[in-house]
């Protein structure tokens, strides 16, 4: 398993007080909690540097593997690491794929304004492409900015990964393709243009409404405009009245 973030860290204590022997590595970035977690039991741990890197400490080890993890994990993992466990490696995405597909899919789904969730599915050489093990819909409104949507994406995946833990670790589960002509794909360095609002520009209100909420989440950046010499920052409540 490569776990990383508050959710890798949830999954991964999950796993070690429900299905201990199940786990031969855990890799993290950083000699982390979740590290810590693996110490804790005596799990074998690993700190991430390379793709290449952990398959050569795998092969080094003798371990092998029917399946492997990936708990929030942050960073693209390619061969010859990918290509390691017998049944490849499962990834858990916030999004209900194929729609946000990439980076920022809170602030994308809203925008973008497609359906929303939680996704388990296969890794492959593309960036979320690979075939869907389970999904699960995560309903929103008008109330929603992109801080309820990550919020509701992290219970929902936690939920998801509980529910279908049992088959993949029996590896009982079946996949299906993505329909990638319907999905949506955005990259780490779109956000920032995305959310600068020019004061000289009509928008429909729809779409700013969507914007400023989407970028609406406490303890991150916000929407921004520029007013002569300053920069502001603009945020959005909505609240239903009836």
């Amino acid at each position: 398993m490569l776990a990383d973030g508050q959710i890798g860290h949830d999954i991964s204590r999950w796993l070690i007080a429900n299905y201990r022997n199940d786990l031969a590595l855990i890799v993290t970035t950083s000699d982390n909690e979740i590290a810590a977690l693996a110490r804790d039991v005596g799990a074998g741990s690993l700190i991430f540097r390379s793709s290449a890197q952990v398959a050569a400490f795998i092969t080094g080890e003798g371990l092998s593997f029917d399946l492997g993890l990936l708990a929030w994990w942050p960073k693209i993992i390619r061969s010859p690491l990918l290509s390691l466990p017998r049944r490849g490696f499962v990834n858990t995405h916030p999004s209900l794929l194929p729609y946000g597909r990439g980076k920022h899919y809170n602030f994308w789904s809203i925008v973008d304004r497609v359906p929303f969730g939680v996704s388990l599915h296969m890794v492959d050489e593309g960036v979320d492409t690979g075939d869907i093990v389970a999904q699960i819909a995560i309903p929103y409104d008008w109330e929603d900015t992109g801080g309820t949507l990550y919020q509701k994406a992290t219970e929902a995946m936690l939920n998801l990964l509980r529910e279908t833990y049992p088959k993949l670790r029996e590896l009982d589960f079946e996949t299906h393709p993505q329909d990638h002509n319907a999905g949506t794909f955005h990259r780490a360095s779109e956000l920032e243009s995305a959310s600068a609002i020019d004061l000289d520009r009509a928008y429909v209100a729809l779409d700013l409404l969507n914007l400023l909420r989407a970028r609406t989440f406490p303890g991150y950046p916000a929407c921004t405009f520029s007013a002569g010499d300053d920069v502001y920052e603009v945020r959005i409540e909505i609240k239903r009245k009836s």
